[in-house]
């Protein structure tokens, strides 16, 4: 039987939380000063319609303060009037270059306002392990980095051999599943080899943070297609209702949709060329320098990291001064990229 566990770790300038399956990472549920607490999925309340682009059957509405938000027409709603209200629930948050995206629960009345926020960290900790309290301290932040870790790769080895291969495109995520050095029966290899990677997949797909159209290059032939979509239900029933399977193709592929919910946690993460944002390079030597100054009571630190870097971590000075006093200082290298970072005695 699985097993799920929680951990939450407060740094400076950060709320993390992470759920593991089975002893790895399954989610990374991060939260920042400067999030917008109206872009994230379980917002409601009474926003403003913006536009009405009936040809594309949507609407663009707007709660007080927040960006403009999608909100799909269909047959069964009252017909909206531009400047009309409207009671709404984000669905999707958005993500770069795209919308969020908003559920119509009724008419609205009254003035836009906000009736419901997002749920917390914790609280989202909590909908995914119902049992016990999160862990917190060094252990959560050792849980932190190695989910950090597992977002930022590529390749992740299945149990028994082989590997599966997870890229996104702008159309959809690709999951290439290889066969390795699996031994004995090639058929029976490939199918233990392709059920394995549903499994690893969904978990690294909720990790990741990734939805839309996946697409599954199954490895061998002649697949058993009944055996294959039932377990591709069981590994992405966490991730319902929204979840869509189909047919395995003649050509071995295995298309899915799966619902897209917050924002892709890895976009927080790297840029679009897979480089480190300075927001979360400022938070790891946040997080180094509050180590080395805990290791080193009293210890004078110098740290260095790239000029992008560096301005970013402006807004995290003051809460590491509290916890560590003023005993760092933080300087940048010209040319250095935002993952490299350097900490020393000073």
């Amino acid at each position: 039987m699985s097993e799920r566990r929680a951990y939450l770790y407060k740094g400076v300038g950060e709320t993390v939380g992470v759920v593991t399956l089975d002893g790895r990472p399954e989610r990374l549920i991060v939260q920042w000063p400067g999030d917008d607490p109206l872009d994230a999925e379980g917002v409601r309340g009474v926003a403003r319609i913006k536009s009405i682009e009936r040809a594309f059957g949507s609407a663009f509405v707007a709660l007080p303060g927040g960006a403009d938000v999608l909100l799909p027409l269909k047959p069964d709603m009252p017909k909206l009037v531009q400047g009309g209200l409207v009671e709404i629930e984000i669905r999707t948050a958005s993500r770069a270059d795209k919308s969020a995206v908003a559920r119509f629960i009724a008419e609205g009345e009254g003035e836009p306002r906000v009736l419901a926020a997002a749920p917390g960290v914790e609280e989202q900790l909590r909908h995914h392990v119902k049992a016990g309290s999160p862990t917190t301290g060094e252990r959560a932040l050792e849980a932190v980095e190695a989910a950090e870790a597992d977002i930022l790769e590529t390749v992740f080895a299945l149990p028994g051999g082989g590997d599966v291969a997870i890229e996104t495109t702008r159309a959809l995520t690709s999951v290439d599943v290889d066969l390795g050095g699996r031994e004995g029966d090639a058929k029976r290899a490939a199918r233990q080899a392709n059920m394995a990677a549903l499994g690893v997949a969904a978990r690294v797909l909720r990790l990741k943070g990734l939805g839309g159209l996946v697409v599954f290059d199954l490895v061998g032939r002649g697949h058993d297609g009944q055996a294959l979509t039932v377990a591709a239900r069981n590994a992405f029933a966490p991730d319902n209702p929204g979840v869509a399977i189909g047919a395995i193709s003649k050509f071995g592929a295995l298309e899915m949709a799966l619902p897209r919910r917050a924002r892709p946690v890895v976009e927080r993460l790297v840029d679009a060329k897979g480089a480190w944002t300075a927001p979360y390079a400022a938070r790891r030597l946040g997080r180094v320098l509050e180590r080395e100054g805990r290791a080193d009571p009293g210890g004078r630190l110098a740290a260095r990291c790239a000029p992008a870097v560096l301005e970013a971590f402006a807004e995290l000075d003051a809460g590491l001064a509290e916890r560590l006093g003023r005993r760092f200082t933080v300087s940048a290298e010209p040319g250095w990229s935002n993952d490299r970072i350097e900490v020393s005695a000073a």
